[in-house]
């Protein structure tokens, strides 16, 4: 049977992306809605749902994804702790695909990050994620950013919350403390998206950089992460569990 993807957010420029290739995956779109639109209604005719809209929406569609006992892939970013809370709770009663970023090399560099964090100590080596996106991006850091402050601080055996952010330097802010992952935000133009994290230590830099030229594997891999869902037990999952790697 031909499976059904609904489109939250089919209306913007990844909805249109998201359409193309749900079609190109031998799949069908089920129904879309925009910035409005019958949510409940897009649920209740869908398979599994792909959500790309925003942070304000996020509680309200894992809610429908539970009641509905739809799987949900959710790709929008911004979510403070309380949304993440709505989404991990939902998660109880059906699959959830969240992830900060659908492109696999992203999440390559998730996993490399977590490995190189693991192995560089932060009494030496001091993390810095710097990232870049267009003009129009309305949240910073990036979730991508996060995701990346997330795997250094998991490589390190604490969360981010615990080691702590540095961002937004200006004026007299002292010198660096030792610990805080440092974050820079970058927004111009029309960059699709540049991330690179940088460890600095007084006798050596390494840095890893993923750039994106393409909405279009964000796309890709949402409609991926969809194919995957639809045949999990109920969980909060991520793009490393898509991609095997988990």
């Amino acid at each position: 049977m031909t499976l059904q993807i609904g489109i939250a957010g089919i209306t913007g420029r990844m909805g249109q992306l998201l359409s193309e290739e749900v079609a190109a995956a031998g799949a069908v779109v089920a129904g879309g809605i925009g910035r409005s639109g019958d949510a409940e209604a897009l649920f209740s005719a869908s398979e599994v749902v792909i959500d790309f809209t925003n942070a304000l929406t996020a509680e309200r569609h894992a809610e429908l994804a539970a009641r509905t006992g739809r799987p949900l892939v959710m790709g929008s970013s911004g979510l403070s702790p309380a949304q993440e809370a709505a989404v991990a709770a939902a998660a109880r009663s059906v699959p959830i695909v969240y992830a900060a970023n659908f492109a696999p090399g992203v999440n390559l560099l998730f996993a490399l990050a977590e490995r190189m964090a693991a192995a560089l100590p932060p009494e030496q080596y001091d993390a810095e994620i710097v990232e870049m996106h267009h003009r129009q991006k309305v949240d910073a850091p990036s979730g991508t950013a996060i995701g990346l402050g997330r795997a250094v601080a998991r490589g390190r055996g604490r969360t981010l919350e615990e080691v702590g952010m540095e961002s937004g330097r200006d004026g007299h802010t002292g010198p660096r403390g030792t610990g805080p992952i440092g974050f820079a935000t970058l927004r111009g133009g029309q960059v699709v998206g540049e991330h690179t994290l940088l460890f600095a230590a007084g006798s050596e830099h390494i840095s890893l950089t993923h750039r994106s030229f393409d909405r279009r594997v964000y796309a890709t891999g949402a409609v991926r992460a969809a194919q995957w869902v639809i045949v999990q037990p109920p969980g909060l999952y991520d793009m490393k569990h898509v991609l095997g790697m988990a």
